[in-house]
């Protein structure tokens, strides 16, 4: 049975840090694309970074990018989301996907992914 499960969220000062984790199971990542989503109470999910199939390939929505870092470990199965200098508006549940499509070296968070997580909530505040 397929599964993703987050891990690592908290409460965290502004402009400190948090490296979340999407284990899976009941697949194997070296076939799948992972993104990572957020959505904060009153606004719509967001698509924040994914990592292609093979790992070699990452993207990252505009407000993360230079403080969020995507990784993927095929040999633990694990993905991986490096977040340095938080701030408030990064405050939100933070749900790992996956999706399997013909694009090993290219990722997309407009894609429909096909299977999520239960998510883990981030929250930043002083």
């Amino acid at each position: 049975q397929l599964q993703l499960v987050e891990s690592g969220g908290g409460l965290v000062q502004p402009g400190g840090s948090l490296r979340l984790s999407c284990a899976a199971s009941g697949i194997t990542l070296d076939y799948y694309t992972i993104g990572w989503f957020r959505q904060a109470p009153g606004k719509e999910r967001e698509g924040v970074s994914c990592v292609s199939r093979r790992g070699g390939s990452t993207d990252y929505a505009d407000s993360v990018k230079g403080r969020f870092t995507i990784s993927k470990d095929n040999a633990k199965n694990t993905v991986y989301l490096q977040m340095n200098s938080l701030k408030p508006e990064d405050t939100a549940v933070y749900y790992c996907a996956a999706v399997t499509n013909v694009y090993a070296n290219f990722c997309s968070s407009k894609w429909k992914y096909s299977y999520w997580g239960q998510g883990t909530q981030v929250t930043v505040s002083s």
